[in-house]
């Protein structure tokens, strides 16, 4: 995982579709295939994923919803008065607002940078945001968070503080986690992050969650080939692959994969790709954590693991992460 790195200014990046190209023609062209979760939020990707969200099988949401509201006033105690929060991965920004409802009117943050990959899905959610919110200064950043990148330099007064909702994290794999999780580090010093962490559960419970009744799950895992036949020139036959999602007991994460239904060719590129009938791209890992797994691999990273939120089942978890400014 490349550094987030901090300065003044923001700094433009390379196309997106750029790094979807090179990803997708790397991806299939080793084995096993694969291709980053990342990819997966055009504005299309990013409308099914909300759909998600209110699933009745996607426990996460609504289960970290819950955390929030009950908790949200302990939460902005750890954030501080006037502070300047960076969500990365910022989507919606649905569960932000729980967040700034919280805080008293003298105490509100003063500064907002949402990041996300999807920008006209984020732009849009930043205009409705800042309309709700008149003295907040809202500052969207289309970038990638897993890439170098630049952030304006944080304000003079109060801290700056991370929010990483969803268990986002679970699709890092483990040292890419742990980079991420470093870098964070020195970019919030002297404030925290606030994340989200899904933890171990019951199989057949992950299993309806990756695997849901209606298909939205399996659509917006097949949006990914539509994505590359609308931006790359592929060529790829939806009809032609199956979304197959399943928990991996052995490494507590659940895999989602496209798989070929068929012998087939073909093109991204204007390269030339077969996939035996079985083939296998694996489109996202989502790692499941225990509270002390997660809190040691945070010391690791250089945070002060502090409160830990959770539902009364224990699927969900909430954490302060402190960083230290020396």
């Amino acid at each position: 995982m490349s550094p987030v790195l901090i300065a003044s200014e923001v700094r433009p990046k390379a196309p997106e579709c750029s790094a979807f190209l090179y990803d997708m023609m790397t991806g299939l062209a080793n084995l096993p295939r694969s291709v980053p979760p990342k990819h997966f939020y055009d504005a299309a990707g990013s409308a099914l994923f909300d759909r998600i969200c209110e699933l009745p099988e996607y426990y996460l949401t609504r289960t970290e919803l819950g955390i929030l509201h009950k908790h949200a006033r302990e939460m902005a105690a750890q954030i501080g008065p006037q502070a300047e929060i960076v969500e990365f991965g910022a989507g919606s920004l649905t569960k932000i607002r729980i967040l700034f409802d919280a805080f008293e009117a003298a105490d509100a943050p003063r500064k907002f940078l949402p990041i996300d990959i999807s920008g006209e899905h984020m732009n849009q959610a930043a205009r409705t945001l800042q309309a709700h919110y008149p003295r907040l200064a809202v500052q969207p950043i289309v970038a990638d968070y897993t890439e170098p990148m630049l952030l304006p330099a944080p304000a003079a007064s109060g801290q700056r503080v991370g929010f990483f909702p969803g268990s986002t994290i679970g699709n890092f794999e483990p040292e890419d986690a742990l980079a991420f999780l470093q870098q964070a580090a020195q970019l919030l010093r002297g404030g925290g992050l606030l994340i989200g962490v899904d933890l171990q559960k019951a199989p057949e419970v992950l299993h309806a969650a990756y695997n849901d009744a209606q298909g939205v799950t399996a659509a917006f895992n097949l949006n990914l080939l539509r994505r590359a036949n609308a931006e790359l020139a592929a060529d790829f036959d939806l009809d032609a692959f199956a979304h197959y999602a399943f928990f991996n007991p052995v490494r507590h994460r659940i895999e989602m994969h496209l798989i070929s239904q068929r012998r087939q060719t073909v093109h991204v590129g204007g390269e030339t790709f077969h996939l035996e009938e079985g083939a296998s791209i694996h489109t996202e890992s989502s790692y499941k954590y225990t509270v002390e797994g997660f809190r040691l691999l945070a010391s690791k990273a250089g945070f002060v693991p502090g409160h830990v939120w959770t539902d009364e089942q224990r699927y969900f978890s909430v954490h302060w992460l402190a960083s230290p400014a020396a």
